[in-house]
């Protein structure tokens, strides 16, 4: 049994923008057939959007389909049993201006997955919402 008290905390929109526009790696949600399909990207933040590259597939139908998508991202510490969460929630577009694929292109965002990822896709979160869970006050355990 863990002592002390619940340790979650809501995050204020401006820290969640915050945290996203630090991260490097998160997760897109898409629906897939009716069944939720989470997928990981490499991303970057730009003017309070999200940016990723995709090859052609299920991230790119949704683009191209301007389809809502969840977005999250997140950081923890298993040791410490502390970290954080953070959901955007809009409507995916494909890049396809030349100046804007240009700004995306100044992301410098190198995939992890291998293959072409020639198409960009955008988000602007509409919804966000995250948590925190901190370290707690007594981390005593009874076994």
């Amino acid at each position: 049994m863990i002592k002390g008290e619940d340790c979650l905390a809501d995050l204020g929109e401006d820290e969640c923008r915050e945290l996203l526009s630090r991260g490097t790696v998160g997760r897109v949600g898409v629906t897939v057939g009716g069944l939720p399909m989470i997928l990981p990207v490499n991303y970057g933040w730009d003017d309070g959007d999200i940016l990723f590259r995709t090859g052609d597939g299920t991230k790119l139908k949704a683009a191209v389909d301007r389809a809502v998508i969840a977005f999250e991202v997140d950081a923890y510490d298993t040791q410490r049993r502390v970290g954080w969460s953070v959901l955007a929630i809009g409507r995916a577009f494909e890049v396809l201006d030349p100046a804007a694929v240009a700004v995306a292109e100044s992301l410098e965002l190198a995939p992890w997955a291998h293959g072409n990822r020639h198409h960009w896709v955008r988000m602007r979160p509409e919804l966000i919402s995250g948590r925190r869970i901190e370290a707690r006050r007594d981390e005593g355990l009874n076994g």
